[in-house]
């Protein structure tokens, strides 16, 4: 059964994944990875897009 999704729209840089873990290829003393964490500038790490601006017409 599907399920319900929610009415946001979808931050079309990061598809929602605004947040990454890197690994550089190094590693350090103890054996582990060396990693980045970037976040996605367009939605600030949220996942999801402020929806577009629309023109209202006021008046007669």
């Amino acid at each position: 059964m599907p399920q319900h999704a929610l009415n946001r729209l979808i931050c079309r840089n990061c598809d929602g994944f605004p947040v990454v873990a890197i690994t550089t290829g190094t590693r350090h003393r103890d054996g582990s990875r060396v990693t980045v964490v970037a976040t996605c500038r367009s939605c600030n790490g949220t996942g999801h897009a402020a929806p577009a601006a629309t023109l209202a017409r006021a008046g007669r």
